[in-house]
Parts: structure tokens; sequence; C-alpha cells
């Protein structure tokens, strides 16, 4: 291996797609188990590499030199390989601080929280307290002698203004962990998440719904990734390369969801989208079929709507946690908040606003199979579809049109 990351579970990593858009060294990921790791780290089989989790503590004592900055935070993320020695290094300061800056967060005077007592966290005390917060707080389990419990910690600093959770909760696959709840903060004005994959975790997605800034930890993966790229080949990169990396590494990654009433064209326009995007196609009605083993009338006709709705989130979830795909949703998707929350982990949605007169019934389709039908449900969830979607997009023209419409907005 001459580039590549180690740590110790890495099937949800995107470190390879980045450095791709970096250099055209090759990078590839290693998964190492801790009773390995002093052996890989002594042979020294490599020109550089990105260390993750559980090793930016425990790499340490095999480094011949350590950066004041990563001395300082205790832990470190990348090592070059000089002549047989290993120089440690922490771009990760560098990436979360690029990260909070990019928000607008403004940390002087403010309390802040750090959920997770690992490397990433006492980067995260350093970024943070540079950044001139008030009052810094460690929260951890309490076998980590933390600071405070999570247990303790809303009894004590509910008035948190910013929250930084350098844990894995809520990491692929485990998409549904969430390790706090933004409702208990009434104050809090800020809020990063380290996890990027899913590209918004649920506490991400709380708080964005609540008005806060908040972003999961994509740009600080792409931007420490660059930091690290400088000291793998020795030579400055610049900083727009960041957020160039960084926006073509999400267009990659980010689903596109299509939802709208039956027969407005999902499933037309999102084969045809798959098709000068590269994506993968995806409807999830299709799906359904396959874990029903019949078709969707007959199913709804034998067990009833409650129980397909069941089946559909089921399908939906499952299809959400992936990346890079065109997702054709079915016409009732949206009606469980959680269906759109899960779209919308991995996707961005966009609603086919197609008009009521040119949507078509179908026997295929158990409640919109007459236009008396056809027109109640419209009615019923026009304003959820508006709701549910980051853009709603004109429906009424071919096929081709409002495909090239998404996709110019999508890779605007």
């Amino acid at each position: 291996m001459k580039y590549g990351v180690i740590g110790e579970h890495l099937k949800h990593s995107f470190s390879k797609e980045i450095h791709a858009q970096i250099a055209d060294y090759q990078y590839e990921i290693k998964e190492i188990e801790p009773d390995n790791l002093g052996k890989f780290l002594l042979d020294a089989d490599f020109n550089g590499i990105n260390v993750t989790i559980p090793y930016k503590e425990k790499a340490i004592p095999y480094l011949y030199y350590i950066s004041d900055s990563a001395k300082k935070i205790g832990a470190i993320n990348t090592v070059v390989n000089k002549d047989g020695k290993l120089y440690g290094y922490n771009t990760d300061y560098m990436g979360m601080r690029s990260l909070i800056l990019r928000n607008k967060i403004d940390l002087k005077g403010k309390k802040a929280l750090i959920l997770g007592m690992g490397g990433t966290a006492k980067t995260a005390y350093a970024v943070i307290s540079d950044l001139g917060a008030s009052e810094i707080v460690r929260v951890g389990r309490a076998i980590e002698n933390p600071e405070i419990t999570y247990e303790e910690v809303l009894s004590k600093h509910s008035d948190a203004q910013f929250i930084l959770n350098a844990t894995p909760v809520g990491m692929y696959p485990n998409n549904d962990g969430k390790i706090i709840d933004v409702n208990d903060y009434p104050n809090l004005e800020g809020l990063i998440d380290v996890v990027y994959n899913p590209l918004r975790t649920n506490i991400v997605l709380d708080a964005l719904e609540k008005g806060i800034k908040a972003e999961s930890g994509l740009y600080m993966l792409s931007a420490q990734a660059v930091y690290a790229a400088e000291f793998f080949m020795d030579k400055k990169l610049g900083e727009d390369i960041c957020e160039k990396t960084f926006k073509n590494v999400l267009k990659e990654k980010e689903n596109i969801v299509l939802i709208g009433m039956p027969s407005s064209g999902k499933t037309t326009v999102g084969r045809y989208l798959a098709s000068i995007t590269n994506k993968l196609f995806v409807d999830t009605d299709d799906e359904i079929v396959k874990k029903i083993g019949m078709d969707i009338p007959s199913y709804f006709s034998k067990y009833g709507e409650e129980s397909f709705r069941d089946v559909e989130s089921e399908v939906i979830k499952e299809i959400s946690a992936k990346n890079g795909l065109i997702i054709a949703t079915g016409g009732g998707a949206v009606l469980r908040k959680q269906n759109v929350r899960y779209l919308k982990q991995n996707g961005r949605i966009y609603f086919l606003n197609r008009s009521l007169d040119l949507l078509t019934p179908t026997d295929s389709r158990p409640l919109s199979s007459d236009i008396k039908a056809l027109e109640k449900r419209y009615n019923e969830r026009y304003d959820i579809y508006c709701s549910s979607a980051d853009v709603k997009v004109p429906g009424n023209g071919e096929i081709k049109q409002v495909a090239e419409i998404i996709k110019g907005e999508f890779y605007k």
C-alpha cells in the first residue's frame, strides 16, 4: 500500500473517492484488527496514510515525530513515511475548523458541548477553544471518565449554545442512532456531527428543521483529506480544492429522490435521469413487489393499506441508506414523516408538480384507480409533497425536459 486509510471498521468510508478527486495516487481502504496495528506501523510499508477510529491515539507510540499541534491535541490522523521514519500530523483540526466556519457558526463567548472522549473529541476541544468558546464541556459514558455523563448533562448544561458530536452514533449502517435530542437544548445555535455517512444524521436533520445551523462531517472529511494530501506530496494544493472536492463527492454520493402523484412521471423521468447522470435507478414500488411476492393491488386487497405502508417504510429505509441513486417513490410514500426523514438522510427530494388534468388513473394504483379517487388523493397530498420537497419541479413538460431541469438544479 502506497497511500490509504487504516481503521477497524471502514465499510462506511468515502476516503478513497475523496482522494481520487485530489490527486492521481493509488489510495486504499485497509481495515486492521487492534492486535495488528503495531506490526503494520512498525513495518512501515507505505508512503502515507490517514488514521481513523479507533487508532488516532493508539498510533502515537509508533511515531518518530509528532507535530506540535498534534502533540497538543493528543491525537493524529495523518502519518507520512520519511525514509522509514513515521511523522504524525493532525489535519482533522484544519478540516473541523473549516467546517464550523463554513457554516458561519460563531463560538466566541458561547457554551459548547463535545459528545465523545476519543481522538476526534480531543481535536474538537482544541478547535472550539481556539474559536473562542467561553465554556467547553466534554460528555461521555461513565466508564470513559468524562467531565459529565449523558445521563447528567441535561440537568446542568441544557443551556448549551453549540454541540459537536464526535462519536460514531448515527453512522452507517446504524443510521437510526441519535445521541441527543436537540429539543432539550433551547439555546442551541449551531450543531456539527463529524459522522459523514449518512450525509445528514438524525441530529443534523432535527437541528435543520428547527432552523439551527447544522451540518454533518463530509466537508470536514474532504478538507482534512486535502490537507493530508499536502503532507503526502509535500506541496500546497490551495484552499479552493477543499470546496471543489467536497462538492464533487457530495454530488457523487447524494441521492436524487422523486416524489409526486401516481402517474406524474417519477419512474420514466427517473430512468432518463439515471441515463444522463450515471446514477443507478431504483423504484421503491418495484422493490416492494419483490419483497411481498405479489402485485400491489393484490396486497392492498388482502392485507390492507396499513400493512402495505409498513412494507413501504422498510423498503424506503433500506434504499435510502445507500448512496448515488435515483429513487422514484410511490405516490403515498410521503404520508409517513419517517419515510421523508429516511430519504433526506442521503437524498435531495424533488416534487414532480404535474397538473391534475394531466394525471391518469389506473387499476395498478389502488388509491387512485378512477378520476374521483385521483382528485381526492391530489387534494389530500399536494401540501405534503410541497413541504417534503427540497425543490418543486414543473412536471407538465416532456420527460427529457423535466429530467434536465432536475439535473441542472442538482449539479448547479
